[in-house]
């Protein structure tokens, strides 16, 4: 199977989506079609690799494309130029001109078919209505039931009953519509082109000491060193090398408050340097930095079609069709059957095909969705689809991870008690030893004491080395075995006697972390760490709560030191002593309990939790590759106070999606009740229905300015 992506400058309307997809479908070889409408995209899977048919086919629509293949940048296109131009909208207001024009006249002279009224009216159609009777006779060509097709029998259904003037003035008003529809949506499609403009084309590269030169940030490799000055944009991922300074991540993570880097700080590509030149060595190229990580996984997630979304869609697909045969049945059964008057039963038929287009319902939700993951990723929060909106606005609780999550995951030694004083080799050696091969953070934390106090010793060589995991780790030194590990890791191997569960209850109580030491028939030492809450775990969990959240801790901690960290949080449950089967376990549990559960980790060992829940939130900075992997949402900033503003944003989305669904079938049931009646005019019937379709875009753009509740806003602040 093959995969070829069409950028469709014309294609932002389901009405050509339709035409389009009816028309690819015919040839054989194609197998599935993939539309985005806000990126004017269109993704064909074919059999075959000549897709010379394919590009026939959208040549014959009047479809003019480019083919998107890896030499391909959305920079290319220059999408932040707005579709329509100065020239659309003086063409909208000379035909809105000669419409009024007409209905002055017949309202004066009452002459509706005179030479002068019928040649101000075909001027009108014909200047504002060119573009939409040209995909109407397309559309009729091809039997595909759309907004232009509906439009041009409805115009020239007015026509054939000598409503000229009402013919010109629905014309304006449709090409009027439109034209606002396609400058609001304009706006939507910028909100994700402005990430892509965020990052430099060029950079200042050190070619040798001292002696620099500006290069395309393509031609930039891994390790390569650059200069950035004050007020440049930092062009790819990097750390610092040289120099302090004051940086804006906004555009990244959406930190409102500037972040001072040294030496062995990270930048990411597309901050902004405020203060102070700076030398840094690139980590990633520019499709691997953040940023393009960023850009590409919204990019990717309005194509995930929402729930809603996919309702709106199959809504569509049969209301229109159903719409049409009654507007039909209406033009000709009463005079047929009942010998009514042609003309009152065929123009409300002509309305009634007015009101069939589902123009509004259908655009409303991609609008919505991709306004929510716009807001989102400028405030640092990376969502991967649309779908995971409508579940945050469901969410009822959200399960965290401790190490790393809710505590900044960098313990340090606080306590290092020797149970065996007498043995032969030095403890504290041989635990390091075992623990050097671990990159636990709290492995970590041990090794960084021992270099501290004792770096000129040598480490032990450690055979057999094995990770139990959720509990420790297992070696050979010196021919004995050796075990490290938590409480629990220690009561499984039964060592533990009165006097170390003493000490390890005293030490968990401090809220520390306990690590027994010793062999299979005994234990040699016992160790402890502390580690720091995050400076935004305790602001989060409140935001929560006044959201109508629960929280729950699930960790692989002992109880005692995840209570102690509950405490201070104000954490509603815990969870300790949990495996990572365990944790999945945990959140089944929860799923049974609350429907809608959220999971919030940064390790490989919640990867399985992150899966199960309802959305797996993983933290950007600080989360492993599989976290982010797994995970549904990624808070790039590691900033906990993201996770409310995500829920609270979610329900927003919800609600537009709600209102603009309801607002849209609201008035086609107004009108096809109005039209029954005999008090809707085919203009009445345009203004409602693309006045409809503006609302509900603006609604869904209106998202683009969300900012927290007031509830938890200065929590955040």
């Amino acid at each position: 199977m093959y995969k070829t992506t069409f950028y469709i400058p014309r294609m932002d309307c389901p009405a050509e989506e339709k035409l389009i997809s009816k028309k690819l479908r015919s040839i054989p070889h194609v197998k599935q079609l993939e539309f985005n409408l806000i990126q004017q995209e269109l993704i064909v899977t074919h059999q075959e690799s000549d897709i010379s048919e394919i590009q026939k086919a959208l040549n014959s629509l009047g479809m003019e494309f480019q083919i998107k293949n890896d030499s391909f940048t959305t920079k290319q296109l220059n999408l932040l130029q707005p579709h329509i131009t100065s020239k659309d909208w003086m063409i909208i207001i000379l035909s809105g001109v000669l419409a009024f024009s007409a209905e002055i006249l017949v309202f004066t002279t009452h002459l509706e078919k005179s030479p002068l009224i019928i040649m101000l009216a075909l001027a009108s159609m014909l200047v504002g209505g060119r573009e939409t009777f040209i995909k109407g006779l397309r559309s009729i060509q091809y039997f595909t039931l759309n907004i232009n097709f509906l439009m041009t029998i409805a115009v020239l259904g007015a026509i054939f009953i000598g409503e000229w003037p009402e013919a010109a003035m629905v014309t304006f008003l449709f090409g009027l519509a439109e034209t606002i529809e396609s400058y609001s949506l304009d706006k939507a499609r910028q909100a994700i082109q402005r990430l892509v403009e965020v990052s430099p084309s060029v950079a200042t590269v050190q070619i040798k000491k001292g002696s620099w030169q500006v290069k395309s940030v393509q031609e930039i490799r891994i390790n390569d060193i650059i200069w950035v000055k004050p007020g440049e944009r930092i062009p790819l991922d990097g750390i610092v090398l040289k120099g302090r300074t004051s940086v804006n991540q906004a555009p990244i993570t959406g930190e409102s408050i500037p972040v001072e880097k040294n030496v062995g700080d990270p930048v990411f590509a597309g901050s902004i340097n405020e203060r102070g030149s700076f030398e840094f060595k690139v980590t990633s190229q520019t499709n691997e930095t953040l940023l393009a990580k960023i850009i590409r996984a919204v990019q990717q997630a309005q194509s995930e079609r929402a729930p809603t979304q996919r309702f709106v869609d199959q809504f569509a697909k049969y209301y229109t069709p159903t719409v049409v045969i009654f507007a039909i049945l209406f033009a000709f059964l009463p005079t047929l059957v009942w010998q009514a008057p042609f003309y009152p039963w065929f123009y409300k038929a002509l309305v009634l095909l007015v009101i069939a287009c589902p123009c509004a319902l259908v655009i409303s939700t991609p609008v919505t969705v991709v306004s929510g993951l716009a807001a989102a990723a400028k405030r640092g929060i990376l969502v991967k689809g649309g779908t995971y909106f409508e579940q945050g606005s469901h969410l009822k609780a959200i399960a965290f991870d401790k190490t790393g999550t809710l505590t900044l995951g960098k313990p340090k030694v606080t306590d290092i008690i020797i149970v065996k004083k007498d043995f032969k080799h030095d403890i504290l050696q041989l635990a390091v030893s075992l623990e050097a091969h671990s990159e636990h953070p709290i492995a970590n934390a041990i090794l960084q004491y021992w270099q501290t106090s004792n770096s000129l010793r040598d480490l032990f060589p450690v055979h057999d080395y094995e990770t139990v995991p959720g509990l420790g780790l297992v070696g050979i030194i010196e021919g004995q075995h050796y075990f490290l590990g938590n409480h629990h890791f220690a009561e499984e191997k039964k060592v533990c006697n009165e006097q170390i569960e003493i000490a390890l209850a005293q030490l968990e109580k401090q809220g520390k972390t306990t690590i027994v030491f010793g062999t299979q028939y005994e234990v040699l030492a016992i160790l402890a760490v502390a580690d720091t809450l995050r400076e935004t775990s305790q602001h989060a969990i409140e935001a929560l709560h006044q959201l109508g959240i629960k929280t729950t801790m699930i960790t692989g901690d002992n109880l005692t030191t995840a209570q102690a960290i509950a405490e201070k949080l104000h954490i509603d449950d815990i969870q300790a002593n949990l495996l990572p089967e365990d944790k999945l376990t945990a959140i089944d549990a929860l799923l049974k309990q609350y429907k809608k559960v959220g999971m919030v980790g940064d390790g490989i060992n919640d990867a399985p939790a992150l899966a199960k829940a309802t959305i797996g939130f993983a933290l950007g900075h600080s989360g492993t590759d599989v976290a982010l992997e797994t995970a549904d949402v990624a808070l790039m900033e590691d900033n906990l106070n993201k996770l409310p503003y995500f829920i609270d944003l979610s329900r927003q989305v919800w609600r537009k999606l709600i209102q603009n669904i309801t607002l849209s079938i609201g008035i086609k049931i107004l009108f096809f009740v109005l039209a029954l009646l005999g008090f809707a005019s085919l203009w009445m019937a345009i203004l409602a229905d693309m006045g409809a379709s503006l609302v509900v875009v603006l609604n869904g753009l209106n998202l683009l300015n969300f900012s927290e509740s007031e509830t938890h806003q200065k929590t955040t602040s």
